[in-house]
């Protein structure tokens, strides 16, 4: 014991003159980074750092993102700082003309790779586009469209779970859950060609809670990321061991149970799949999701590939396990915010149940008639715009380099810059929604929710502004090499949620106080107390005969 905890104060001795070091360099290579404009410092050691972390932090971060311009800088660790970049020019350069420069943390690298493993998350370079090659193919659109009546499948089933529970005129219905199951089946079905969960009972299997469960332990830890690289040159046995010494239901403890619960349940579909592929494709096609999964996809694709381009078993296993958790928290998370904004604006669900019922959406469309229903698709990149499920993403320099802006910045001591010197280590946060309500390009009620700016089309302020996101002008899904492979994937789960829920119900706000939570993909919850996701909204069955 004595021995684990020399290790750890050495460690954090390290780590702390390490920080030191790098504040002094900073200070020597650009003083122009201090007189950026962004908040005071809110404590010598961690600076705006609690405030950007904490549970309660959205009030924080839509203040860096609005009121400091689109190049903030904020107070990291003992004081150097940390940049947020919202500029459209300066994200171009950052994630697609320049994007070998400015990479992903250390610190994240080894998060990803600590949960998921060799994967899209956790790699670099030659690497990371060898991964991507391979898995393309699966997220195209003419998978999706080949998925979609899978999608319906699966929706039907949580149409009938939630209207078997619903027994009054009014019920309320913890909606998160039903969201998370329901997201979980369709990355498993379509994900995986496997059923997690039939959606009859009413509380889910271990697996779908401890998905449900990743986000919040981790993001209680997300302030002591900077110490987990230091770990890496200690042996698997002790990590775990140092873990141990937390107590039982602390954040450290839950995780490692979690981690070896994905990693377990991925192997178990693995091995299963492979033995269907050794006994040839007929026993593929018998499966869940008759062969035409991304699992299915990618383990063709992998053994058609030349013997270099092939991925080790070991990366095909942790793609899986990002596939989960990524496929099921982002698609839940913003399918429970668009169904709470429709809840608070009833004028606005009665139209999009219109525009449903007419389209009969719910019956079952083709993957081009779904994506032609306007209203649908203009509320769900309207919330996508202004509630991104992803708030925290990081960026270091690895060399020095210059940062070109498309508008000057006006520094505090009054000088104006057209580009910012960079230095080698410098740290930046991707500033989506900065991007996604910068009044300039969106309008002065930019940080209004409003889909009609998407009708019929997007003002040309919009337009010309060269935002380099992979989605319909947004930085939500990022850009580049390392946008997320599966927005249409989510994107497509949202609508086909939204359409079977609108279509048969309605639904209102509850008196219960539910608040979004600062974390690695936001999340609802009741009150801050509580780790556990959860939306309790008022259901009834939608009766058109009543109205």
């Amino acid at each position: 014991m004595l021995h684990r905890l020399s290790l750890v104060i050495c460690a954090l001795l390290g780590w702390s003159l390490w920080q030191i070091m790098l504040y002094l360099r900073m200070r020597r290579a650009s003083k122009l980074l201090y007189s950026l404009p962004g908040p005071p410092s809110a404590s010598f050691l961690s600076g705006n750092l609690r405030q950007f972390f904490a549970r309660n932090g959205l009030d924080f971060h839509t203040h860096v993102a609005t009121d400091y311009g689109s190049v903030v800088k904020l107070n990291g660790f003992v004081g150097y700082p940390m940049i947020y970049v919202s500029d459209p020019k300066a994200l171009h350069t950052m994630l697609i003309k320049e994007e070998h420069i400015f990479q992903e943390a250390e610190d994240s690298l080894t998060v990803n790779s600590a949960l998921f493993g060799t994967s899209l998350a956790s790699t670099l370079g030659g690497h990371h586009a060898k991964q991507r090659k391979l898995i393309n193919p699966a997220f195209s659109v003419n998978h999706m469209r080949e998925m979609l009546p899978l999608f319906y499948d699966v929706t039907r089933k949580l149409r009938d779970a939630v209207a078997s529970r619903i027994t009054g005129e009014l019920q309320e219905v913890d909606m998160y859950s039903w969201l998370s199951r329901t997201a979980l089946e369709l990355i498993g079905q379509g994900g995986l060609g496997y059923s997690f969960d039939p959606l009859v009972e009413d509380c889910q299997d271990e697996y779908g809670d401890t998905l449900n469960r990743l986000t919040p332990n981790l993001d209680s830890l997300l302030l002591f990321r900077k110490l987990v690289p230091w770990s890496t040159w200690l042996p698997t046995w002790m990590r775990r061991g140092f873990m141990q010494l937390f107590p039982a239901g602390s954040p450290p403890r839950n995780l490692v149970h979690i981690i070896d619960t994905m990693d377990r349940r991925s192997r178990e579909i693995y091995t299963e799949k492979k033995h269907a592929f050794e006994n040839g494709d007929a026993e593929v096609v018998k499966q869940v999701g008759s062969g035409k999964d991304i699992l299915s996809i990618l383990m063709r694709a992998n053994s058609a590939a030349d013997v270099n381009d092939r991925l080790p078993e070991e990366e095909v296993i942790s793609q899986m396990n990002l596939f989960i958790a990524a496929g099921q928290n982002t698609t839940t998370n913003a399918t429970a915010r668009a169904l709470q904004i429709l809840a608070e604006k009833p004028a606005y669900q009665a139209r999009l149940r219109k525009e449903l019922l007419e389209a009969r959406a719910a019956d079952g469309l083709l993957y081009d008639e779904l994506n032609h229903l306007p209203l649908l698709d203009s509320i769900i990149r309207e919330t996508l715009r202004l509630y991104s499920p992803t708030v925290v993403l990081l960026r270091v320099a690895t060399e020095d380099t210059v940062l070109p802006v498309s508008e000057p910045i006006q520094t505090v001591d009054g000088k104006q810059l057209n580009e910012i010197p960079v230095p080698k280590g410098t740290e930046f946060f991707i500033g989506s929604l900065g991007c996604n309500a910068n009044k300039r390009i969106w309008g002065e009620d930019a940080l209004e929710w409003k889909p009609e700016r998407w009708l019929p089309s997007l003002a040309t302020s919009v337009t010309d502004a060269r935002i380099p996101g992979a989605y319909s002008n947004l930085m939500t899904f990022l850009a580049g090499k390392r946008a997320c492979i599966g927005f249409k994937f989510a994107e497509m789960g949202m609508k086909v949620l939204l359409a079977m829920l609108i279509s048969h119900f309605t639904f209102e706000l509850s008196e219960q106080p539910v608040v979004w939570n600062v974390a690695a993909v936001v999340y609802p919850s009741v009150g801050y107390t509580s780790l556990d996701p959860e939306l309790p909204m008022k259901v009834s069955l939608y009766d058109a005969e009543l109205q």
